[in-house]
């Protein structure tokens, strides 16, 4: 039996695998669904309602993230129907969240601005909300300002299904609505085992690394360091120091997980203690030595 679906979006064709959603097709064949709540790994969650598109024969714009892909369907995407309703989700995000784009060390990596782009906002139509900041710099490691949460879900999904550590949950009601710790403690008296793993798929900055201020200029894969798993990283480098790192995705081990280790833990490589040097002792003190 053909494992392979054959579907249309805005007029063209695209070959997927039985079982894909329209999302994870269309991404594949490099058509831009906006996003904000879907990620490699995670099941679909249809929470940021922005991949809304309009399939022949089914009523309402149904999520393309939740939608698995049948042969002969006929998807429109880029419309402005669709669009328009993408749009009114938007404003909506956006006046729920802080205008602090420039000061953001997310600016032009953040995915909301993207699906901002993407869509054609300038601003937002409607009255602007206005939380406290809620910053919890507990951990060593990443800070959480909940102000800038859009509550996706990647940062708690990501714990559960990923790591099986469920450090955070969704807490609340409505407004109330928050990502929390057990009790709303700190994140650093929860079971949090700062793998860094929701930091890295948080999509506008309501999590970031302490480690992370300048953004990289050049990106190279390596292997972790180290244990002897052979995890797969990406390190942006910038004027030769590592400056940001990731877990590669195609690393056949981790698939882009990472530790504590290895995610936060590189800072020996530029430090100035570090040894460069073979030293090798005589008459009770070091001396520089050959590599020989």
């Amino acid at each position: 039996m053909s494992t392979e679906v054959i579907f249309t979006i805005d007029g063209q064709s695209v070959t997927a695998t039985k079982g894909d959603t329209v999302l994870r097709a269309a991404t594949a064949a490099g058509i831009y669904i906006p996003h904000l709540c879907d990620s490699d790994g995670l099941e679909p969650y249809s929470a940021c309602r922005l991949c809304i598109v309009e399939i022949y024969g089914m009523r309402g714009m149904p999520t393309a993230c939740s939608t698995p892909v049948k042969n002969g369907m006929v998807v429109r995407n880029d419309v402005e129907p669709v669009n328009r309703v993408r749009r009114m989700v938007c404003e909506m995000l956006i006046a729920d969240h802080p205008l602090v784009c420039l000061s953001c060390s997310a600016n032009m990596n953040c995915r909301l601005q993207d699906v901002a782009a993407f869509l054609g906002i300038k601003g937002s139509r409607l009255r602007r909300m206005v939380r406290k900041p809620i910053v919890d710099d507990s951990n060593p490691f990443y800070t959480r300002d909940l102000a800038k949460c859009i509550l996706c879900g990647l940062c708690t999904r990501s714990c559960h299904e990923l790591r099986g550590v469920g450090a955070i949950e969704i807490a609340g009601r409505g407004y109330e609505s928050r990502i929390a710790a057990p009790g709303d403690a700190p994140v650093s008296e929860s079971t949090c085992v700062s793998c860094g793993e929701c930091v890295d798929r948080c999509p506008v900055n309501a999590l970031w690394a302490k480690n992370e201020i300048i953004p990289p200029t050049a990106t190279t894969t390596t292997t972790c360091p180290y244990c002897g798993c052979g995890c797969s990283i990406e390190l942006g480098t910038r004027a030769g120091k590592i400056v940001r790192v990731r877990g590669a995705r195609e690393g056949v081990c981790n698939q882009g997980s990472l530790c504590v280790k290895g995610r936060f833990g590189l800072d020996f490589v530029s430090s100035p203690d570090r040894l460069t040097t073979p030293l090798i002792r005589r008459n009770g003190t070091f001396e520089e030595a050959s590599w020989d």
